[in-house]
């Protein structure tokens, strides 16, 4: 998948995230800041990065804002920026269909 516009996801509540992400420069570029990130940070970078190659972005500048939010949480942020991005709101994958 190719990102067309810069999209946002989420929220900076307690136990969500919030995923921007932008066209890249040929290359994954993923900035992390978070309240946990020293206990987690390497966790949400692969799961940042898995959501990424199972939707097939290998071109994006991604920035995650986290505040504790679970796996769950961090892959449905990605996606539904993602989904944004293209402009893309019907017929979307939700509810497992992405692995």
């Amino acid at each position: 998948m190719e990102i067309i516009r810069p999209a946002m996801a989420g929220t900076l509540e307690s136990s969500d995230c919030q995923v921007t992400l932008e066209a890249g420069e040929g290359k994954i570029e993923l900035e992390l800041d978070s309240v946990v990130i020293n206990q987690f940070g390497n966790q949400i970078r692969k799961v940042a990065l898995e959501t990424l190659e199972r939707l097939g972005v290998k071109d994006v500048k991604i920035s995650i804002v986290d505040k504790g939010a679970l796996d769950c949480t961090i892959k449905a942020r990605i996606e539904g920026a993602v989904y944004r991005s293209q402009g893309q709101t019907d017929h979307l994958p939700w509810g497992g269909v992405i692995r």
